[in-house]
């Protein structure tokens, strides 16, 4: 099993120097998802200078080197979920959740804010892809937001992804439940497939 560290964009750029992260980021490849690459390489540090969003790079020891494995960002977010929704969970999660939000009575919807994964994705480039599962790299951004909650309060965790079951399947296998739609602006829909995002959320425990 390899050793993981994650550290804030913000922090290494300080510690290395700008020319050195810029070498970093554009390095940086994820064929599979073209938006995970383009945020990494050309927004990630803006974003993180700005305090829009926080980016993590992830570091895996490769022979006796650390090689970036992948990435995360975080921000937060307020959502909206239907009291149905809240309902076909489980009632000990629905209790759960329901301390941390607020019910509209005349929408029949519950609202609250939550951090929001809003990237993740894996480093292809020279195979660094290897040095770290999916499922690692999610708990790392799960773990981070975590800290973060025990520091600020809260308990829940969220995110946005495409309606493929791959992405679903593998979410849902991380303890990850839909909650809700969010249909796509229209600069967006070029983009990514389909009208809509799913939004999902975690209860961390």
């Amino acid at each position: 099993m390899n050793s993981f560290s994650k550290i804030n964009l913000l922090d290494l750029s300080e510690m290395i120097g700008r020319a050195h992260i810029d070498r970093l980021i554009s390095d940086f490849s994820c064929p599979l998802n073209p938006e995970v690459e383009k945020f990494f390489r050309f927004k990630a540090l803006e974003f993180s200078t700005q305090r829009l969003a926080s980016t993590y790079a992830v570091f895996a020891a490769n022979e006796e080197q650390l090689a970036l494995a992948g990435y995360f960002a975080l921000s937060h977010n307020y959502f909206l979920m239907d009291a149905q929704k809240l309902n076909d969970m489980s009632k000990r999660l629905a209790k759960r959740i329901s301390k941390f939000t607020k019910h509209n009575r005349e929408l029949n919807r519950y609202a609250f804010s939550a951090p929001l994964i809003g990237q993740l994705g894996k480093n292809y480039a020279d195979s660094c892809d290897t040095l770290i599962t999916g499922n690692e790299l999610l708990k790392i951004a799960c773990d981070t937001v975590d800290q973060a909650l025990k520091i600020i309060g809260g308990k829940m965790v969220c995110l946005e992804c495409e309606d493929k079951p791959v992405l679903v399947d593998f979410y849902r296998e991380n303890g990850f439940q839909i909650f809700n739609r969010r249909k796509l602006e229209s600069e967006d829909k070029d983009k990514m497939s389909g009208e809509y995002l799913l939004q999902m959320l975690k209860y961390l425990v």
